[in-house]
């Protein structure tokens, strides 16, 4: 797995998530980590997770996994990525250290095999990953496997934009085919358009960079960002869908829709909490 995931990077058919995660990992506190709890309470709608079987599908940082553990959860992460497997390792191995209750993996969503050996779970968690997979909706059908019966999936899928996701791929793919040392000639100009107007406003009312600055107590879920931008700007796989398909989707299966946070059909990550009905 981790030689395939190398030959994608090379051929720049995928963007190395976990080298950015690893340096998000560098400025996570503790203000960050409470951010990302109240984030999974709010939209699971919980005080906490005591009791509760966690599934970080696509764990990245490792961030979300932490804040399950912390609020109670028994937790099971994985990646496809090496080095955000190792993110996740090294933030079990500072907070919860040889902790049985927080079990850490490498694999992939893909595959059938391995999901089918994960077994069931209360809570499955899979923030903005399932996109990037290659094959999205085959994604999302395997983490429907996974939801126990009465469980909750929460999921967060790239919102179709229709031309503007088009061009969006179309950055990320010159943006991962270009050296690494010219990256910046895809990722400043992408900069100015995702930042340009709010720090332009920020200046006009006499606040610079205080958006930028208050970014992680934002509703960000304790994110950082840089560390977003170049993950929006490089992430590749890059597949999108609309609120209806998704909807859609998890009904066909017998999910029912509990909680929906959507961009308001701009550019990001619609947010779906599905319950499984028995």
């Amino acid at each position: 797995m981790s030689t395939q995931h190398s030959e994608e990077l090379q051929a720049g058919d995928r963007f190395s998530f976990g080298e950015n995660w690893t340096r998000f990992l560098t400025v996570l506190d503790e203000g960050r980590i409470l951010q990302a709890e109240k984030s999974l309470c709010d939209m699971l709608q919980v005080k906490d997770l005591q009791g509760k079987r966690f599934l970080d599908v696509g764990s990245g940082s490792g961030l979300f996994s932490l804040a399950a553990r912390r609020l109670g959860a028994s937790v099971h992460s994985f990646d496809y990525d090496p080095q955000s497997v190792a993110c996740t390792r090294e933030l079990r191995a500072r907070y919860f250290p040889d902790d049985p209750e927080w079990v850490v993996g490498e694999g992939s969503v893909l595959h059938e095999s391995y999901v089918r050996e994960l077994g069931s779970f209360d809570v499955v968690y899979s923030w903005g990953v399932l996109h990037h997979t290659g094959k999205m909706w085959q994604a999302l059908d395997h983490v429907s496997s996974l939801v126990s019966e009465e469980g909750k999936l929460f999921i967060a899928i790239y919102n179709d934009q229709g031309r503007a996701s088009r061009l969006w791929l179309k950055v990320k793919k010159a943006y991962n085919r270009l050296p690494y040392g010219f990256r910046w000639l895809v990722l400043w100009p992408a900069v100015i358009r995702l930042w340009g107007p709010t720090i332009l406003r920020d200046l006009v009312k006499g606040r610079p960079f205080h958006t930028w600055r208050n970014y992680s107590k934002s509703g960000s879920r304790g994110m950082s960002p840089w560390r977003d931008v170049v993950d929006w700007v490089g992430g590749l796989p890059f597949e999108v869908a609309t609120p209806e398909q998704i909807f859609r989707f998890f009904r066909d299966k017998g999910f029912q829709l509990e909680e929906l946070k959507t961009c308001a059909g701009g550019l990001g990550c619609n947010e779906f909490v599905f319950l499984k009905s028995s």
